[in-house]
This record gives structure tokens, C-alpha cells and sequence, in this order.
């Protein structure tokens, strides 16, 4: 049964079923005062992936073991192996700032310091350590807090002082080579760092994790927790020495199957009379010291003479030696076994050192991953792929072997060859995952630093890991034309759409607008060869702020940018420079009359996910209006749009829709929306009116526009209009046109702020735009783009005649994008307005990165700062000049927000800009710019 260790998020524990122990609930209760003060709630962040950790921020616990110097002991998955920003909170709640200056390489413990003379009203005295006072049917006492607020106490009794150190996965920490104890408790897991002590108020142990699904918990014996403290304590660092192999504690009753003989058992018996068994062979990790002299199953007798039965004379045998030999005596089969070998430096197998490149995060290759895969210590660790690495499809957990053609042992090797290739250049990358160590996967990554701050950070104890900044790439090579030629299609239609059909890949390095997946693909049609122009779906272009690749007759692949995103409907509009595709015969898209109805036969042409062209012959169903749900994320969604219906379309194909000739007569086109948390999508038809009167747009002017009434409208049947109190009058005008659905235009929402608010209300009836009916959305969207308009209504049986505004609506393109403390900003989108009837005023949170201030503090997706320290901020450069003002005068910022709903918070903040530092990305002729901002 798997092993959950309590991590970061302290568990609040109460002991509500007696124990029959021998100290009453009386006896314990001056002991816990006394312990209390020492007991502290740490909060935590994490600001980077390294080794087995994700950034995170939690909460955890530890407790003063050295009051004079400011040490606290705690998890070793507290502390962190990479960088982390901690603060402890003391009984009395004050809270002063952690330092780490010490993780142990394997085992799960690790301290912080503090500064004593920083607390005022407390002054706690520090816990003995006492591991000697373990025993089983001990009565313990685990003592946490739960964030500093209240005191949490799990009883419990020591039920085994030698279990194997428990195993909580693969691809996360796992302690080895050391005993556990184990509890039987009323509760399982419990707060991690937090003292586990007895009636004496000692500590004999220091809480670690528990089983998922029974009342056991696991504590970490503190036989190397001593040792270390000393060290720590002489201002030392505690020798660490390794093997690299893995034992495992075996009873007595198991040994004869690896071959100890009765002999041998009694003579270890009789040496150690109070060990239950002997440590074994579990691991040896290849290229180590014990390679290919020590083997799973063998038995390990002694060393250096001494007989050895216990993980501590092992661990203090090895940190005696580090750089030495040492000589073990073990059992093979039965056979006696004598082996000298080399003792390493576990510090020099444990990275301390990361790399940050295109919000990438890679470490050396750790032992404690190296011994899960079983191979080398050696090669690149992902921690985080990043926006980089994981357009290549490399994922966390991958390690990287091979960069180009040179093979890459360590995170050196990999800087000096990302910095010797230019931007964006395609690198062919060698990796191997958890999954499949021995063959390994290759991987093409385009190397792209615009969009991230590249870095390379070291361990500092005391204080921030120092980082400095990669040197600037080599500048990218000027791209050659290259020409391609289409296949000879046999279907006539493929051969006519063929030329103008792009295969279409966006990376997102951010999430913005509500959108929170950041690869797409899909097919574009290219509308202008001569310009370069591409029309897609906002579900293959979600945003502007994107990396953009075309595929051109499957064989020449070039880079391309975002020229409008329309603000009110499912379509965007590419541009990527025609002279790089040479004499490829590249051809703007011919277009049909578009005018479908019901049963007309169709072929739908596109890109499948194998990037093949294919094509389907089909028949439209119809034309259905468009209702898509609110969008928790506040992601786009049209409305005001009857779509095309086809029957048994092909899955996972978009594209146009192409009549007998091959002309186009409908983008076949991927609409995405939201319901509840989960995002759905589906294929729809584009009707012609509206692709066509977008490239129009386009072509005729750098600044595209359209106009909107700020509403939206769904079709209601004229019947219920005549119970609505539709006069006959209107009834007959609307019965008029044989062509049109009998339906009229019903108000559904309104947009805050826009020309219809309070104007127009939901359930008006539109009737009419400046005086012409209107029976669909083309006639609403045609006769809207005038500067002002008269609509007549009908409300409540009421003829209502309103003149309105219409509001000029520009590029849909966000063009200036924040990044502040670790939280992603940018201006509001229309969908709060459209969507939440909320104003699109202040500064909107688009996402957080965990382990950052944002996250730390609240500041979550969706809320809007429409305040900080008072001062209003209705844009990002009133934000950014409000939040240096609060820098000069307080540490603290307090940021006041506005969630989607309207409901007013605040949140009060701190930076931490080593860490998160503050820039802009601003989309410049169509390019976009990442600009750093002093604090």
C-alpha cells in the first residue's frame, strides 16, 4: 500500500480516542506547555522546480533546537534542495524570516536559522534532542502548528523502531538507507518537521509522513539529526559519504533465502544480540563505486572488521571515509565476500546549481532520481520543461544526454551549448524518462530566450541563490526562401485547396485572456498570397501573445505573426512574409457564393492530427444559432452567430468547407468553450458573410475596426414573439421573406458599459435597426457598423424607439502584458465586461505562478487591482507608477481587487524580485518585446 508523506500543508491532528498509556491526559499537559513555545508554524515558498520538488508555497512545521543561534530543525522537504523563502511564526505570532543552511543530501531533515534578537516578546528555549530514548511501546506526544493559529497534538505509540524507510513514488523524494519508526495512532499522516516527543518532553524523533490508508505514521530516527546539528553548530559542514547502493534492513527469518547460513546467524546474533536482522542489497546505481562489485541480495557483515546490523554504524562508517576505501564483508549466495571500494562525496552527486532558459528550469541529474531510474549520475534534469522544452514535447522528469551532437554530462555542458547555438535554431535533443531509460526519445526544440529572463543560479545558504544573467544569444540567421511543390493530388478538391491550406502551430509562453492551454494547431487558409495573410479560428490563435509556425505543402515550415484578433467572433488573421516560401506555388483561397442550405452536398478539407490533408464529402444539416455557456476563466466566447451544421463530420479535422469545384463556402472551424471547469470543443461552420467581410477589414486598412451594440441576442420563434405582444403588423413584415427563419432578435445579455447598458434591457424584442427588420444575425452585425443607429424594440408590448451609439471596436489583440510578482497582468479582457457585466477598468490578474508572491499571498486569477496603498490604478502604467511609490514607502503593498462578481478584497503583498523579478512584454509591429522594469 503506498506511503503519502504530509507535505507542506500542515494536517491539524486531534488525539479524540484515549490511549491506554500509563501517563494520564495530566501528566502531559505541563510537558506540552513547556514544549509549545519552541514549536513553530513555517510558511513556505518555493519559488522554483528543482529535483524532485514543483514550486509551491504551503505550510509546514519545525521546532528550536538551538535558541542561542537560531536553528531550527525541520523535513528535509521543508527546507528544500532548491531555493526557497520561508518564514516561521512563533506561538505568540510573531514571525521573523528563515535562512536555510542545511538540507541533508538523502535523509529527511534539514534546518533553518533565525535571527534571536529579531523576536520581542517571545523567547522560546530550545528542544533536546534525545534519540537514545526511543523505544517500542513508547508514549508519544507530535506537536505542531496549524499555520501558527492553533495547536494540534496527535497521540500515538511507538510500534517499531526498524521499518524500512517508506516509499512515496518514483518521481518524488524518497529517503533510503536509514530506519523509520513507526506509530500506531488514531490519526494517519500528521504536520511535517514537527517533534515527536516523550512524557520527558525530549524529542526522540522528528515526524516525516504517514500511510494513505491506515493509522500508521512515520518518523525519522535522529542518529544523523545529531551529528549534523554539532557540525552545523562549529560552523562546519557534517561529512556525507556514499556507495551509491542502496540497502535494505531484512529479518532474520528472510536471511536464509539470500543465502546466510545458520552458522553466520548465530554468529551475528550472538554479535549484535539486539538487531532483528541485517542490512542487504537493495540498489547499485551504474557507473557508481560499488558497479560491478556489489550485487542485489548480497549481505552486508561488516566493515572494516566491525560487524555492522544497522543504517547508523553504515552511514557513520561512510562519512568517516569520504575519499578513502573501505573494506566490506558480505555474503553472496552463501559464499563469503570481501570488497574494498572507494567512498564518495554524496554533496558532490546532489545539484546546487539550476539553469533558467525560455521558462525552462534544468538541475544536474540527482542521485536520489539517478537510483529511481537506475543509471548514471549523470546528464540534465527538467524540472520544469517550460515554454522551450515542452514545445518539443519534453516534459518534466525527462533527462537530457545529448544536446545537438555533443553529449551533455552536466548543466555546464548544457549552458556552453545552448549559448554556442543561435536563437532560433532547431536543436535535435536526446533524453530518456522514467518510463523508458534504455532507448531513450529524441526531441527537435527550437531555442527561443525572447520571451524569458536565462539565468544560471547557485545555492547560497544565507540567503538568496546568487544568479547571474546568460550572456545575449547569438543573433538568429537570416531565413533562406526555400521552395516546396504540392503532391498531385488525385481528388480534384484536394489538388484546388491544397495550395491554399497551411498546417498552423501557436505556442503560448503565457496564459492570458482566460486561456489556459498553451499549445494549438490547427489549419489555416490563406487569404492574400501576395501579402501573406492567414485566416484561422481562435481556437488554433487563441491571443496575440504567441510563437506562430506555418507548415506549407507539408515540407517548409516558417515563422508568422498575429495582425488582428476579432474582438466579436471565432477568427483571426496571421501574417508571415511570402518571399521565404521562394516559387512555392503558394495561392490565395478562390471563394464560392457561400450561400448553404439544408442537404447541400460539401467536402470538408483540412489537417488532421498527423498533419495529413484529407478531405470528406458530407451535407449540411443546417444552420443553428450559437449559445455557449459563461466562461469561468473568462476566456473568450462567440455569440451573435449562426453556425453550419454537416453531417458525420470527420473528428479532429478543421478547415473550410469547399463545394464540387473546390471553393470555398465556409471556414470549417474549432469553437472552444467552458462549462463549469472543464473546456469543451467543437466543429461548427463559419458562415462566408462574416469571412469575407473580415478580410475586407483587413485589407483595406492597418487598423481594422468593427462596431458593436454592446449586447447579445438570441433567436426567439415568432410565435412566442405574438405572446410577447408582437403586433400583427410587425408579425406580417417579419412572415415576409420565405428565405428567413420566422424568428425575431431577443436582448440575452448586455455588455457593462457599452452603448445598449441601461438602454436596451434583457428580454427587449430587436425589431428593426434604422427602420429595416431585422430576422438574423448577419442583418444585426450589417446594419450595426454605422456610427450611430435607431433601433426600435419591443418591451413588454411596448414599441420602444431608442437611438444608439454604436461602440468602434479595434484590434482584439492585447498588445502590453505585465509580469509582477510572479503574477501575469494585463488590461481587463471584454469578456469581463461581456460576460460578468462587470467594467473593464484597473489592472486584471490573468495568472500566477505557484511559489511566487502572487500565489503566497492571494492574488489569484480573475481579480481585478483597482488599488494599491490607496491609489487608484485604472491602467498598468497607473499601476506600475502606484506600486514604485508604495516600494519607496512600505515593504507591504496593499493591493485592492475586485473579483469577477464585483465582490471587493484586499490583499496585502510583498515582493520578492530576486526571484520575480518585473517586466513587460509590448507587441510592437506585430512583434512582441520583453522589456525589463526597475524596482
Amino acid at each position: 500500500m503506498p506511503a503519502h508523506r504530509s507535505r507542506f500543508l500542515f494536517i491539524l491532528l486531534l488525539a479524540a480516542v484515549p490511549l491506554a498509556h500509563a501517563a494520564t491526559k495530566a501528566d502531559w499537559a505541563p510537558v506540552i506547555q513547556r514544549v509549545e513555545p519552541a514549536v513553530v508554524s513555517i510558511m513556505i515558498s518555493a519559488p522554483r522546480a528543482f529535483d524532485t520538488e514543483w514550486n509551491f508555497t504551503g505550510e509546514a512545521t519545525g521546532f528550536i533546537v538551538d535558541a542561542r543561534r537560531g536553528i531550527i530543525l525541520t523535513n528535509r522537504h521543508v527546507v528544500q534542495e532548491g531555493p526557497v523563502i520561508a518564514t516561521a511564526i512563533f506561538q505568540d505570532h510573531e514571525e521573523v524570516p528563515l535562512t536555510p543552511i542545511y538540507r541533508d543530501p538523502v535523509h529527511d531533515f534539514g534546518f533553518f536559522h533565525y535571527d534571536p534578537t529579531k523576536l520581542k516578546y517571545i523567547h522560546p528555549k530550545a528542544l533536546k534532542l534525545a534519540p537514545q530514548e526511543a523505544r517500542v511501546g513508547e508514549e508519544i506526544r507530535v506537536i505542531g502548528n496549524d499555520a501558527g493559529e492553533q495547536l494540534s497534538i496527535l497521540s500515538g505509540t511507538l510500534a517499531r523502531l526498524d521499518r524500512n524507510a517508506p516509499n512515496y513514488g518514483g518521481s518524488n523524494y524518497n529517503d533510503f538507507n536509514t530506519f523509520y519508526y513507526q506509530a500506531d495512532s488514531n490519526t494517519s499522516g500528521g504536520s511535517s518537521g514537527s517533534p515527536v516527543i516523550d512524557i520527558n518532553g525530549h524529542v526522540i524523533a522528528l515526524n516525516a509522513g504517514g500511510e494513505t490508508h491506515s493509522s500508521s505514521s512515520f518518523y525519522l530516527p535522529l542518529d544523523r539529526v545529531v551529528p549534523a546539528l554539532k557540525a552545523i553548530q562549529a560552523r562546519g559542514k557534517p561529512p556525507r559519504g556514499t556507495l551509491q547502493t542502496v540497502f535494505l534492513h531484512r529479518p532474520y527469518n528472510q536471511l536464509d533465502r539470500f543465502g546466510l547460513s545458520p552458522k553466520m546467524a548465530r554468529q551475528m546474533r550472538h554479535e549484535a544480540p539486539d538487531a532483528s536482522g541485517l542490512l542487504v542489497v537493495n540498489e547499485v546505481v551504474p557507473k557508481g563505486p560499488a558497479d560491478g562489485r556489489l550485487q542485489p541480495g548480497d549481505i552486508l557483515i561488516s566493515i572494516d572488521g566491525k560487524p555492522v546490523t544497522r543504517f547508523s554504524a553504515l552511514g557513520r562508517a561512510l562519512d568517516s571515509r569520504v575519499g578513502k576505501i573501505i573494506s566490506l564483508t558480505l555474503v553472496r549466495g552463501g559464499a563469503p565476500l570481501h570488497v574494498e571500494l572507494p567512498v564518495g562525496n554524496l554533496y558532490k552527486i546532489t545539484p546546487d546549481s539550476y539553469l533558467e532558459y525560455g521558462g525552462a528550469v534544468l538541475n544536474d541529474l540527482s542521485y536520489q532520481f539517478a537510483r529511481n531510474m537506475d543509471q548514471p549520475v549523470r546528464g540534465v534534469f527538467v524540472a520544469d520543461p517550460g515554454f522551450v522544452f515542452s514545445n518539443g514535447g519534453i516534459g518534466r522528469g525527462a533527462v537530457i544526454t545529448r544536446f545537438g551532437d555533443v553529449p551533455v554530462a552536466d548543466l555546464d555542458a548544457l549552458q556552453r551549448q545552448l549559448q554556442a547555438h543561435p536563437e532560433g535554431a532547431y536543436v535535435s535533443v536526446r533524453y530518456y524518462t522514467d518510463d523508458d531509460p534504455e532507448q531513450g526519445n529524441s526531441a527537435l526544440v527550437r531555442l527561443d530566450g525572447s520571451w524569458f529572463p536565462a539565468r544560471r543560479c547557485h545555492r547560497g545558504d544565507r540567503g538568496p541563490w546568487p544568479c547571474k544573467a546568460l550572456p545575449p544569444p547569438q543573433a538568429s540567421p537570416t531565413l533562406a526562401p526555400v521552395t516546396a511543390s504540392y503532391p498531385d493530388y488525385r481528388d480534384p478538391r484536394k489538388r484546388a485547396l491544397a495550395p491554399s491550406l497551411v498546417y498552423v502551430e501557436c505556442n503560448l509562453p503565457y496564459r492570458i485572456e482566460g486561456v489556459q492551454e498553451t499549445h494549438y494547431v490547427g489549419t489555416g487558409l490563406v487569404v492574400d498570397a501576395d501579402k501573406g495573410l492567414v485566416i484561422v479560428d481562435r481556437n488554433t490563435v487563441p491571443v496575440s501573445l504567441a510563437a506562430l509556425t506555418l507548415t506549407f505543402a507539408g515540407s517548409v515550415s516558417i515563422p508568422a505573426h498575429v495582425v488582428y484578433i476579432a474582438p466579436l467572433h471565432n477568427l483571426a488573421v496571421l501574417q508571415y512574409d511570402p518571399a521565404l516560401l521562394g516559387d512555392t506555388p503558394v495561392a490565395s483561397a478562390h471563394f464560392g457564393d457561400g450561400d448553404l442550405h439544408a442537404g447541400d452536398p460539401v467536402w470538408i478539407a483540412g489537417f488532421n492530427g498527423n498533419r495529413q490533408l484529407v478531405t470528406q464529402a458530407t451535407s449540411v444539416a443546417g444552420e443553428q444559432p450559437l449559445q455557449l455557456p459563461l466562461s469561468v476563466t473568462l476566456r473568450f466566447r462567440d455569440r451573435n452567430l449562426d453556425t453550419i451544421h454537416v453531417i458525420n463530420a470527420p473528428a479532429g479535422v478543421e478547415g473550410v468547407l469547399a463545394d464540387a469545384d473546390g471553393r470555398v463556402v465556409a471556414l470549417w472551424s474549432s469553437f472552444a468553450w467552458q462549462s463549469g471547469r472543464q473546456l469543451h470543443q467543437a466543429m461548427m461552420g463559419t458562415p462566408l458573410w462574416l469571412v469575407k467581410s473580415l478580410i475586407e477589414r483587413v485589407e483595406q486598412s492597418p487598423h481594422p475596426t468593427v462596431r458593436s451594440l454592446g449586447a447579445e441576442f438570441e433567436p426567439l420563434s415568432l410565435s412566442e414573439a405574438r405572446l410577447r405582444g408582437l403586433p400583427d403588423d410587425w408579425a406580417d413584415r417579419f412572415e415576409a421573406d420565405p428565405d428567413l427563419d420566422r424568428q425575431v432578435l431577443m436582448v440575452r445579455r448586455l455588455t457593462a458599459g457599452g452603448p445598449a447598458d441601461r438602454k436596451l434591457h434583457v428580454g427587449d424584442l430587436l425589431l428593426a435597426i434604422d427602420s429595416q427588420p431585422v430576422r438574423d444575425f448577419e442583418q444585426l452585425y450589417t446594419l450595426s457598423q454605422q456610427p450611430a443607429v435607431a433601433v426600435t424594440l419591443l418591451r413588454e408590448g411596448k414599441l420602444i424607439y431608442v437611438t444608439l451609439p454604436t461602440a468602434l471596436l479595434g484590434n482584439g489583440a492585447l498588445d502590453h502584458v505585465l509580469i509582477w510578482g510572479g503574477a501575469v497582468l494585463q488590461r481587463p479582457p471584454r469578456a469581463l465586461a461581456a460576460q460578468r457585466y462587470q467594467p473593464r477598468s484597473g489592472v486584471w490578474v490573468a495568472f500566477f505562478n505557484y511559489g511566487s508572491p502572487a500565489s503566497r499571498y492571494g492574488l489569484a486569477p480573475g481579480l481585478r487591482i483597482v488599488a494599491v496603498n490607496d491609489t487608484q490604478t485604472p491602467d498598468i502604467a497607473a499601476f506600475l507608477a502606484a506600486t514604485r511609490m508604495a516600494r519607496k514607502q512600505h515593504e507591504t503593498m496593499r493591493l485592492r481587487t475586485i473579483d469577477p462578481n464585483g465582490r471587493v478584497g484586499l490583499v496585502a503583498m510583498t515582493l520578492q524580485p530576486h526571484y520575480w523579478p518585473t517586466y513587460e512584454l509590448v507587441r510592437v509591429n506585430g512583434r512582441w518585446v520583453r522589456r525589463p522594469i526597475q524596482h
